[in-house]
């Protein structure tokens, strides 16, 4: 299965079971984290040098809910601290990495 092309179809493949294990791994974190899967979405991208990898670490851990942890990890990726929601980064980190 190849990469989705934009958004809705990243969308769609989460009707499957895993995602598809050729994808980057980023893209399977924000995969994972779509289904509910906290935990995997956050061992993929922990201490991964894949790129992005510190933006959807320091997302994750903003959607859990530790804002100082989330804080170091946008440093880290060289982004703000953002001030739209999360469903709103969270796309934005998935067209991100189509």
């Amino acid at each position: 299965m190849r990469k989705p092309i934009d958004y809705e179809e990243f969308r769609a493949t989460l009707a499957n079971d895993n995602p598809n294990r050729e994808w980057q791994v980023c893209l399977q974190s924000l995969w994972w984290d779509a289904k509910g899967d906290w935990h995997k979405a956050h061992e993929l991208v922990d201490g991964s040098n894949a790129e992005d990898a510190d933006w959807i670490h320091a997302y994750l851990h903003r959607k859990e809910g530790d804002k100082w942890n989330a804080g170091y990890w946008y440093r880290r990726a060289a982004k703000k601290f953002p001030e739209q929601d999360l469903e709103q980064e969270f796309k934005q980190l998935v067209e991100a990495q189509l």
